[in-house]
């Protein structure tokens, strides 16, 4: 044998070796990327539709003409003839569920609709897009719902159990929260609605954390449920730690932790996690206390309609309202017994029996507000007695909604929300006098451009604080508010 035929038999030879070898490596890769993520259940991802709601408003401050007077009020609306029929499509890897339509209504907290499929338990990742639609006869129309497209494309990883995309942790609108006004179009007529949803997958202990993050990073048993357990002693469950991407072996000093500075501190954002608190995004907590019926049966209620336009005023703002009014489960809301006449004196008794229980370590003192709706005060319609707290009188509110130029729902939400305001810090207001709280006098002019409720030439027709985008007289009540004021002592 030549030697130029051994060279070309060695490097055949080398060719084969060198090959079988890459077959193998790409064997053992291919092996791995099979892994199977979950070898305990036969893995299913389920998009749950928690609440909707669209943002239909009417801005009655930005018309030319006061009260209910403008020809052509400037409204936000999904549907201009009638409430809308919303239904949703969910994408999950590219196959879609639609559900049922839900005629004529704006607010539904119990949708009762998620779509799940079965996914493969190889692959890390889950496509997913969630749209809301209104149903027309002339055509459907894809409701906002997201930042720069209407719909929402999120990725979901099936070994942490969390997702990506254009909604995430510490995204502004909130982690499971869809806001259409985050693309700025609060104030424009862009179909908007806010759309609250969660995503999981089955797990065998039933404690939602995956069995791939269980076993390679907190080392527990993926068949016993760990829900409940605190290892690193930081006064949080590992189930919360885990969902906000904390890590539950290290221990953190939840109770000087807030990220998102709205004085409500990771361990508070754990006790409210029940009612949709996020320790990424603002929140404001307030409790309402109403009045009992009186002997000849005049009522003190807070109207349903005054709610969704406080709802609809922060929510798109991306400050979250949370109204404890006696339907939460685990509430600390309570009826008042009825009295005719409430005065200043009594506020002081009310505060400490029916907020705090005797309690002044009362942690709930540290969350929320406290707003009560009483029947009379000698006096306006609205105070605030505390820096956390306020009352507002309904035969008063009842008064001024009997004037032609204003709404029920309207005044009580103006009013509630005016006295909100002063229990956030704003200072200073302009129209907040006598000097502007009449058409006849020249404040309520000079006044005209912070477009408030905070202002009294505003006050009982505008659900809303200002903007500050006025050059004059006008102040961002928005970026000016402080969310921990509500913590000090007076009063």
């Amino acid at each position: 044998m030549t030697k130029s035929t051994k060279t070309i038999l060695c490097a055949i030879f080398s060719s084969m070796f060198i090959l079988s070898i890459s077959a193998v490596a790409e064997e053992q890769v291919q092996t791995i990327d099979r892994e199977d993520f979950d070898p305990l259940v036969d893995i299913e991802v389920t998009v749950e539709i928690k609440k909707i709601r669209c943002f239909d408003k009417l801005d009655k401050q930005l018309n030319i003409l006061p009260y209910n007077l403008a020809p052509f009020p400037k409204r936000e609306y999904i549907d201009e003839d009638s409430d809308p029929d919303f239904y949703l499509k969910i994408f999950i890897n590219n196959e879609e569920f639609t559900s049922e339509t839900w005629g004529e209504t704006k607010y539904i907290y119990s949708p009762d609709f998620s779509a799940t499929l079965n996914v493969p338990d190889d692959q890390e990742f889950v496509d997913i897009t969630i749209q809301l639609w209104d149903s027309n006869d002339d055509g459907d129309v894809l409701c906002d719902i997201g930042n720069e497209e209407e719909d929402v494309d999120v990725i979901y990883s099936i070994i942490t159990g969390h997702w990506t995309g254009e909604d995430q942790i510490n995204d502004p609108s909130g982690y499971g929260r869809l806001n259409g006004c985050d693309d700025g179009s609060i104030y424009i007529r862009d179909k908007d609605c806010e759309l609250w949803f969660d995503i999981f997958q089955n797990d065998f202990d039933n404690d939602k954390i995956p069995y791939w993050t269980e076993v390679n990073v907190y080392g527990t048993d993926p068949e016993i449920d760990n829900t409940g357990e605190d290892t690193d002693n930081d006064s949080i469950p590992i189930e919360w730690e885990w969902k906000w991407d904390y890590d539950p072996l290290v221990a953190d000093n939840h109770k000087n932790i807030d990220p998102e500075g709205d004085s409500i501190n990771n361990y508070e954002e754990y006790l409210t996690s029940q009612w949709y608190s996020d320790p990424y995004r603002k929140d404001i907590f307030i409790e309402l206390d109403q009045m009992e019926e009186s002997p000849q049966g005049e009522k003190s209620i807070f109207p349903e309609g005054a709610k969704e336009l406080l709802y609809t005023a922060y929510d798109r703002q991306n400050i979250v309202y949370h109204l404890d009014d006696g339907k939460w489960e685990d509430t600390g809301s309570e009826m008042l017994p009825f009295d005719d006449d409430t005065t200043w004196w009594d506020t002081n008794g009310i505060y400490q029996q029916y907020f705090l229980h005797g309690n002044p370590n009362n942690w709930r003192r540290g969350v929320f507000h406290y707003g009560i709706l009483i029947y009379h005060f000698d006096g306006p319609p609205g105070i605030t007695f505390r820096a956390n707290s306020f009352m507002v009188a309904s035969q008063g509110l009842e008064a001024k909604a009997d004037n032609r130029f204003f709404e029920r729902d309207e005044v009580y939400a103006s009013c509630y929300m005016h006295e909100t305001g002063h229990t956030l810090d704003f200072w200073p207001i302009p129209g907040h006098s006598s000097f502007g709280s009449s058409p006849f006098r020249l404040g309520w002019w000079l006044n005209r451009p912070y477009k408030s409720c905070m202002n009294y030439g505003y006050m009982y027709y505008t659900v809303d604080y200002s903007d500050g985008s006025r050059p004059i007289r006008d102040y961002n009540d928005w970026t000016r508010m402080d969310l921990s004021y509500f913590e000090r002592e007076w009063g």
